[in-house]
């Protein structure tokens, strides 16, 4: 259980370096036009400080591409399936077809290869990839930190007898809670610093799972 007495739990309070950045489907289907996510300026802006602040330091950089089913707004080869945010010579893409970035791919290995022991996780949409990858993170025995301001997802439809609409920023919000006591919820990116290279696998190995 929580407890919310422990000062440590603060949102931004006392937050160490992590070693590298998760970037999870910022593709182009989900943050422009018609079908952007809501506040996806807002995603997009905190996304790239944290890209700015791990470029800044050379933190290792991964982005999770989505591989959609035929017809999907993020089928691979369309242009919703693009990443919006293009990485820089070095960073690694990591194409996957479930929402868990590790199911079935390799980053789990490139994450050791790297010797990343800690994560800052960022994208959409928050209660399914972004929510996915960061618990599958936390079971590995990674340190993962969540920076409010940097992830996003739709609007919850009403729901006959169950709900009205649910706002978009109310399921972040509850992605985040649902994902229980390891994990670190800081309100802004720029609250997030990178270890660089240097001090990536600082103070033993990495997980292993």
């Amino acid at each position: 259980m929580r407890d919310e007495s422990d000062e440590s739990r603060r949102p931004g309070a006392g937050v160490a370096p992590v070693d590298a950045l998760l970037v999870v489907d910022m593709q182009t289907a989900f943050v422009t036009g018609a079908e952007a996510v809501p506040d996806a300026a807002r995603v997009l802006s905190g996304t790239r400080r944290l890209l700015a602040a791990a470029r800044a330091v050379g933190a290792p950089v991964v982005h999770v591409q989505n591989d959609g089913e035929e017809g999907a707004p993020d089928e691979p080869g369309t242009a919703g399936w693009e990443l919006f945010v293009r990485p820089e010579p070095g960073e690694r893409v990591v194409r996957k077809e479930e929402d868990d970035g590790f199911e079935g791919t390799g980053l789990r290995a490139h994450l050791h290869q790297q010797r990343v022991r800690s994560l800052a996780v960022c994208g959409v949409l928050s209660e399914m990839c972004v929510s996915a990858t960061a618990r599958t993170a936390l079971r590995l025995g990674y340190r993962v930190v969540l920076p409010h301001d940097a992830h996003g997802t739709y609007d919850v439809p009403a729901a006959p007898d169950i709900s009205e609409v649910v706002p978009a920023a109310m399921a972040a919000r509850a992605a985040e809670w649902a994902l229980g006591d390891e994990i670190e919820i800081v309100p802004f990116a720029a609250d997030v610093r990178f270890a660089g290279t240097e001090g990536a696998g600082a103070g033993g190995s990495p997980p292993h799972g």
